[in-house]
Order: C-alpha cells, then sequence, then structure tokens
C-alpha cells in the first residue's frame, strides 16, 4: 500500500429510504489522521468469553492491519491469550491483569446496505434498543452496556436508522479465529444513521440465535454519515 488514496469506480448513493456505498479500490488513506468520507469506523467491538469452565482461550483477529484501538493491545504473533471464567471474568495471560472484556477498533470501507432497516425517534431509543439486543440474545448487563454508551448520541437526533448486520456478514467482515472452538458465537453489529424525518421502509426481521455450552459474545456498531 502507498501513501496516495486511489479510488475508482466509487459511488455513494441515497434514494427512497435507501443507502449504499460502494468503494472499489481502497488503501491505507484511511488509517491517517484525516481520513476521507469515504473509510468507516467500527466503533468500540468488545468481546465477552463465557467458557463453561474456567479455559484458557487464544482470540485472533483475522485483519489486524486494519486495527486502529485494542485493549489489552493485541500481539499479531501471539494474538490475545486469557484464562476465562463462566462469569465471563477474564486474566491478560501476558500481565494478568484482570480484565472482564476485549476491545478493538477498525476502519474499514465496507460496502453498508440499508436496504431493510428500523426508523427510531429519539424517544423511544431505549424500549427499542432493550427489545432488539434481548431478540439477538445479549443478556442484560451486555445490553446495558450497549445501550449507556450509544444513548447520548442517539437520544441526541430527531431519528436513527438502524440495521443490524447479519452474522454472516460480520464473518465476512472481521473474521474471528477462537481457540477452544466455542459452542456458540453471538456477534451484534449496529449500522446507524441520523435523519431529520421518518421515511417509509421495509422493517428489518431479526432471528434469535442458540445460546448454549461455550459462548462468545461480541458487539459494536458503526455511525454512518
Amino acid at each position: 500500500m502507498n501513501n496516495n488514496t486511489t479510488i475508482t469506480n466509487n459511488s455513494i448513493t441515497e434514494f427512497e429510504g435507501s443507502i449504499w456505498v460502494t468503494i472499489d479500490d481502497f488503501n491505507s488513506s484511511c488509517f491517517g489522521n484525516n481520513p476521507p468520507s469515504y473509510c468507516f469506523k467500527y466503533d468500540k467491538p468488545i468481546i465477552y468469553l463465557y467458557p463453561t469452565t474456567e479455559t484458557e482461550v487464544n482470540v485472533k483477529l483475522w485483519t489486524p492491519e486494519n486495527l486502529s484501538h485494542t485493549y489489552p493491545k493485541y500481539n499479531t504473533e501471539k494474538w490475545w491469550n486469557v484464562v476465562a471464567q463462566p462469569n465471563g471474568d477474564l486474566e491478560d495471560t501476558d500481565t494478568w491483569r484482570k480484565l472482564y472484556a476485549l476491545y478493538w477498533e477498525w476502519k474499514s470501507n465496507i460496502e453498508t446496505n440499508f436496504d431493510e432497516w428500523f426508523v427510531v425517534e429519539w424517544k423511544d431509543i431505549i424500549p427499542f434498543l432493550e427489545e432488539k439486543l434481548s431478540i439477538l440474545w445479549l443478556n442484560e448487563r451486555e445490553a446495558e452496556e450497549f445501550i449507556v454508551y450509544w444513548l447520548p448520541q442517539m437520544e441526541n437526533n430527531k431519528y436513527n436508522v438502524i440495521r443490524f448486520e447479519t452474522i454472516e456478514e460480520q464473518n465476512k467482515n472481521m473474521p474471528l479465529n477462537i481457540a477452544p472452538t466455542p459452542d456458540t458465537v453471538i456477534r451484534v453489529m449496529m449500522d446507524w444513521k441520523a435523519i431529520d424525518e421518518p421515511i417509509e421502509i421495509s422493517e428489518q426481521k431479526l432471528t434469535t440465535p442458540e445460546r448454549k455450552g461455550f459462548t462468545v459474545v461480541e458487539w459494536w456498531w458503526s455511525p454512518r454519515n
């Protein structure tokens, strides 16, 4: 990758309640101090680990070159290595510092499709998120952290356009490699956009995953301009 921005056949189009963003050619310009508008930031992804017994767990992120922030600091050679308890408590095996989750952020040019979504007025954000996050099988602690982190931004908008990415989309965009292999992986990724007036939509259908055995839970979101 070089330091020059190269974009070919790119388009950013908004029409009839649908937003498509397509970037065909993308390079390291998204990772500088002043990234172009077509770069998207995936904010505050955190990973919870719930083994059935005390277990040493290894977590690998497949595109570390896109990472902007991590905690504990991600080691591209050793990955993340923690001792996990059934209640979600973690210990970093490098520092033995106690943790409750693994944190990372990254920047991307991934295509976004708001073909099916939700439109939520600011005053309805809390009950909306409580309901949808429960459907997606976040427990109350996980849902609370998600809500209190993003609530100030979303309540400042008249309306919010919201879409939850499918786990297939998330696995394609940022694959996770976890050893030992978990029985359940729940990934909740929310794309979000502020609008001033409500619009007609095709409402997204959500499905509830099964939560059993060694469970990995991850949530994150990406605000779209």
